[in-house]
């Protein structure tokens, strides 16, 4: 498995993660957790090193997923989890607004350690940025944690520019968690050049669309109530069949390649800079294995040109969450 290096950090990992939110959160009901450990263990025997959790994927039970399968080599991966949201207290999904006080950062860590089943977390990420908060005051927490080495590294998720330079100024950013494919390319603008500029590893999650670009659904999918893209205007049917001409110009590159439309997407990301690491999620190993050819598959210069220009003349329907899930973001 090729490796890659976080911006500046020194955080080496494999150059695909794996996103594990979807195992006990989200996208329907949690899946089995026998089956689930089983999954992980292949993707270390794969070479995959990069993990990612929080808290609130479960709520809790993503993390104690994670430990569990993890802890036989933990000393081989790298675990990335997150803090942030004040959580329902009858530990139903879902949260009560965020929360980022120092003395909370300070509580929560200990709770996510156990659960993860470690002396250490190596990445700990801010999972949506706190306005009650300064910013400041979180790095300051998160620094505090990595002098008593419970932390190793200091990460965010949907901030700002400004809020991620400084962030940056109190403790290093290793790395920023931001969603981002062929579909949803707003990183671009503002937040690349940052991480260039201050050598910040990128952590697209949602690579692949939320599935949507792997070609797996269409617009006659249905989609379970519980399953949350069901409530995302870029999911409704009519947005769905819109933007099948992302999906069609995929398979177009791939079938020329031999690859399939995932496998494109990702090889399209690992393409952009040499300290992008995805973290595609899946629940199923022979897309684990899909996903994981992407790493050998070069795009040429030709190929790139062609997916950046066809993609720019589609017009993508839907915006990508509702406008109170947006406003969380700092982008």
């Amino acid at each position: 498995m090729e490796k890659r290096v976080l911006g500046s950090s020194g955080l080496e990992v494999s150059a695909l993660g794996l996103g594990c939110m979807g195992m006990s959160f989200s996208y329907g009901s949690p899946k089995d957790r026998g089956e689930m450990i089983g999954l992980i263990r292949a993707a270390v025997e794969r070479g995959v090193t990069f993990f990612d959790t929080a808290e609130v994927y479960g709520p809790y039970t993503n993390e104690d997923l994670l430990g569990e399968a993890l802890e036989p080599v933990r000393g081989q991966v790298v675990i990335a989890t997150k803090f942030g949201f004040n959580l329902n207290p009858d530990g139903s999904p879902g949260w009560q607004g965020v929360n980022s006080r120092p003395e909370k950062i300070r509580t929560v860590v200990e709770a996510s350690l156990r659960r993860l089943r470690t002396d250490v977390i190596d990445l700990y990420y801010q999972h949506r940025v706190d306005p009650a908060v300064p910013i400041e005051d979180v790095a300051g927490a998160v620094r505090d944690l990595i002098a008593a080495w419970k932390v190793k590294h200091f990460g965010m998720s949907e901030a700002g520019a400004e809020t991620v330079r400084r962030a940056h100024a109190v403790q290093p950013v290793a790395a920023l968690q931001n969603e981002y494919s062929l579909w949803w390319r707003r990183p671009e603008r503002e937040m690349m050049p940052l991480m260039e500029e201050l050598g910040i590893g990128f952590v697209p999650y949602s690579p692949l669309g939320k599935g949507f670009l792997t070609g797996a659904m269409d617009a006659g999918t249905e989609l379970a109530k519980n399953d949350f893209r069901s409530s995302l205007p870029r999911f409704t049917a009519e947005a769905r069949k819109a933007n099948q001409a992302v999906v069609d110009l995929l398979a177009s590159i791939g079938g020329r390649l031999g690859a399939t439309p995932a496998q494109v997407a990702l090889a399209w990301l690992l393409a952009q800079k040499p300290w992008i690491v995805p973290i595609p999620g899946t629940t199923k190993l022979h897309r684990l294995d899909e996903n994981l050819g992407a790493v050998t598959l070069r795009l040429a210069a030709d190929d790139l040109r062609e997916l950046d220009e066809a993609a720019n003349r589609i017009p993508i329907v839907g915006d990508r969450y509702p406008e109170h899930l947006e406003k969380m973001t700092g982008l």
